[in-house]
């Protein structure tokens, strides 16, 4: 591994632990994006967009969309968006409205449900956390000066708060055999022996959030394993970490995002929340968000209704999510010929059945793109007998329809609570995805695009 890509994985790293939950990753976007230099708009306001300007607005605060306008990105005949999506959520246990529960022997728990489609028996005798969003009251009951409302304000403690303890084997022997946890009674994780009394942790949230346990309205919170993510192996050839999927392409696509420049597109960088549960929210890729906000800017760059669906006919959107690496040990579960290997480069993916957007079309664009950048290109598809999932681009498309085309890096054990990628593969995927944005674009229907 070369300096450049050791330090690109130990950046990825420092993400992923800024980004607890999909609230904190739009905020540590939104950061980012401010001290670049862009502009925050807000949905409720009306918005002035300038070729040549920055900007992004937030939806939910926890969806992200940025664009760049080029300075000549307005004309008539070159109007058209350069996109990609990730998502910044990941699979993982939520807690309910009434978070604790009691037990035998004095035990206290959370109550939790899956969010998400994970590997549930990677998280248990794990150190965990929680993060997310706390809703709490403010004004009135605080300062009689001031008026009642409410606010929105994220918390993630910096300490291990919970574990999800195994059943010793002398108390189960089959457990090696068929391991098939309940998760209305294996998954409660365990918080307090006997010391916490009922409405504890609901002090403990409130403590985090500033305010009295009485001010908290509502909370969208998430466990979080505190498990630190590290580089390693013998060479450094892997990168892991919790919430691999889907920050390792939030992170990669950010960053070409901010590294790029090119004069004749609008540049767009698309955060997501809500993948991991179907997209179908009013901040996931389903909603309206992608074509409310493409809409609005070209409104403000003076384009009609008319030239704002001319300019979807010529761009292309990049969904970025993560793809599954040729396992060591179960080779037999991926395809023969269509399999993809960590440090290999960015993966193209597809499906027959249309989960993944791509098509003959967009995939020879997006290779093109690479080949002219010296980035290498790998081709993933599902064994025949198993059914993939879907991800960002297709659900994108029913709203915003425009070429496109799925790819990712590929990964070890999604879905884990730890997951696996190659170190390499960071900063191969952001010279890509650099390169997309970058690239002179212009895209003739179905039949012919210049680079």
């Amino acid at each position: 591994m070369t300096e450049a890509e050791l330090c690109a994985a130990q950046e990825l790293i420092e993400f992923i632990e800024a980004c607890p939950s999909a609230f904190h990753t739009a905020a540590t976007a939104c950061a980012r994006l401010e001290a670049a230099g862009f502009t925050r708009l807000r949905e409720g306001d009306a918005w002035g967009v300038a070729p040549g300007g920055r900007y992004f607005v937030e939806r939910n605060g926890s969806s992200v969309i940025a664009f760049a306008v080029g300075a000549r990105a307005a004309e008539p005949d070159r109007f058209h968006f350069q996109i990609t999506a990730a998502h910044g959520d990941s699979p993982t246990f939520k807690l309910k409205a009434a978070p604790e529960l009691g037990g035998e022997a004095g035990y206290r728990r959370l109550s939790v449900e899956a969010y998400g489609g994970m590997l549930d028996y990677t998280w248990f005798d794990r150190p965990l956390s929680i993060a997310g969003r706390v809703l709490v009251r403010t004004g009135a009951d605080q300062d009689a000066d001031a008026p009642a409302g409410v606010e929105s304000r994220l918390i993630a403690p910096e300490r291990d708060l919970a574990l999800i303890p195994s059943l010793a084997i002398h108390l189960d022997h089959s457990q090696n055999k068929a391991f098939s946890p309940n998760r209305a009674r294996d998954l409660f994780p365990l918080i307090s022996a006997g010391e916490l009394d009922e409405g504890a942790f609901v002090e403990l949230i409130a403590h985090e959030a500033g305010v009295a346990a009485t001010d908290v309205l509502g909370f969208d919170l998430f466990l979080v394993n505190r498990v630190p993510g590290r580089v390693w192996g013998a060479a450094d050839e892997f990168v892991s970490a919790p919430r691999i999927d889907d920050l390792m392409c939030a992170f990669t696509s950010l960053r070409a995002f901010l590294a790029a420049r090119n004069d004749a597109a609008v540049r767009v960088w698309c955060c997501f929340d809500n993948e991991e549960v179907g997209s179908n929210t009013k901040q996931g890729a389903m909603s309206t968000f992608l074509p409310d906000t493409l809409a609005r800017l070209a409104a403000a760059l003076g384009r009609t209704p008319e030239e704002y669906r001319r300019a979807l006919s010529k761009s292309m959107l990049v969904s970025c999510d993560n793809a599954h690496a040729v396992h060591p040990n179960r080779p037999d579960a991926c395809d023969p010929s269509n399999r993809c290997r960590m440090n290999g480069g960015i993966v193209v993916k597809e499906a027959a059945n249309q989960h993944y957007c791509t098509d003959a079309f967009s995939r020879a664009v997006f290779t093109a793109i690479c080949e002219r950048a010296g980035v290498s290109v790998q081709a993933y598809a599902n064994r025949s007998d198993m059914a993939g999932g879907s991800t960002l681009g297709n659900l994108s498309n029913i709203q915003a329809s425009m070429h496109g085309v799925d790819v990712g890096c590929a990964q070890l054990a999604m879905h884990s609570a730890y997951e696996t990628a190659g170190a390499r593969d960071v900063l191969l995927a952001e010279r890509a995805l650099q390169a997309f944005f970058e690239a002179d674009l212009c895209i003739d229907g179905a039949h012919a695009a210049a680079l």
